[in-house]
């Protein structure tokens, strides 16, 4: 996941394009221009930075979507200081705004996007209670995956990405457009055909900080898992709101997302689901020995990582990808 390139849009409410672009250049320097479409900040390493109107936005003239550059795993740091600098500007969320995160689709041939279609399907009623996706939002702007989709893509076995294009579409389309209707789903597969990135979509709007690193964090992750996968079962997993905390963290760990590094991402991916994360049914958590609420193994959790007893990952983790 360290190795793959992504760029996210952050949408935002109460700051002017003029403010996101001068917070932007606060935080990572360099120069200022714009012109009628929006605001561009190119930085010390000649990137451009945008900040661009949406008509989408509640905000009127104080809204902007604040667009990246092309980013590696080394530039969190300097994402998470724009976002800061956005806050401290006057930027905020609201119902209106959302975030997007784009990953290079160089990397990706037909079994790898086939297997990030089935994983995300797999689990996506968690995902969507664990990021509080709304009704308004999935109902519009962030769609679960098509049903229809995944059977063609599931009886077709695609072996070229021309087959996935297929699938998608239900046609051939050798010219996809950037406003294709089908671009509104929480994984949005347009984005590859027309662009080159696979998007999520599937993320509220949000200023802070350690929640847009959790988010990145978690798309790389899943994409990372479905490049190294030989296969994935895209079968729903029973969705049980009072051990969604604990499942989610189970699929946590099973993407990676273990350890110390990953510690402040688990606590944001897990803090709105219900139940315990270290334990799956009505026992309490015992701090320091089977885990805590931000998901980390802890001393005992370490062990039976290993050992594949309760209270972490390994055997659960399976049944969870």
């Amino acid at each position: 996941m360290r190795t793959l390139r992504f760029g996210i849009e952050i949408e935002t409410v109460g700051a002017s394009r003029q403010k996101l672009a001068n917070a932007i250049q606060s935080a990572v320097g360099g120069q200022i221009s714009g012109d009628y479409r929006g605001m561009q900040v190119t930085d010390a390493q000649g990137r451009a930075w945008k900040v661009v109107p949406d008509g989408s936005l509640s905000g009127g003239d104080y809204s902007g979507e604040i667009v990246s550059p092309i980013l590696t795993y080394q530039d969190l740091e300097a994402l998470q200081q724009v976002v800061r600098a956005a806050r401290e500007a006057g930027a905020r969320a609201d119902a209106s705004t959302g975030i997007h995160i784009h990953v290079d689709g160089s990397r990706f041939d037909a079994k790898s996007v086939t297997n990030l279609v089935k994983m995300v399907h797999k689990q996506e009623r968690l995902l969507e209670t664990a990021l509080e996706v709304s009704a308004a939002r999935l109902s519009r702007f962030c769609k679960p995956i098509d049903g229809a989709f995944l059977q063609r893509l599931e009886a077709r076995r695609p072996r070229t990405l021309q087959e996935v294009n297929e699938a998608w579409y239900g046609r051939r389309n050798s010219m996809p457009s950037r406003y294709d209707s089908s671009r509104y789903h929480g994984l949005n597969l347009n984005s590859l055909f027309f662009r080159g990135t696979i998007e999520f979509r599937y993320f509220n709007g949000s200023v802070h900080a350690g929640e847009v690193k959790a988010y990145v964090q978690l798309v790389l992750a899943l994409a990372s898992r479905a490049l190294a996968s030989k296969a994935a079962s895209s079968k729903r997993r029973d969705f049980n709101p009072a051990t969604a905390k604990y499942d989610f963290r189970v699929f946590l760990l099973h993407l990676g997302l273990i350890g110390e590094e990953f510690k402040t991402a688990r606590l944001h991916l897990l803090k709105k689901l219900e139940g315990s994360a270290a334990w799956k049914g009505q026992r309490r958590d015992r701090r320091g020995s089977g885990g805590g609420e931000d998901g980390s193994p802890g001393s005992e959790g370490t062990q039976d990582a290993q050992c594949g007893t309760e209270g972490s990952a390994p055997t659960e983790a399976m049944a969870a990808a």
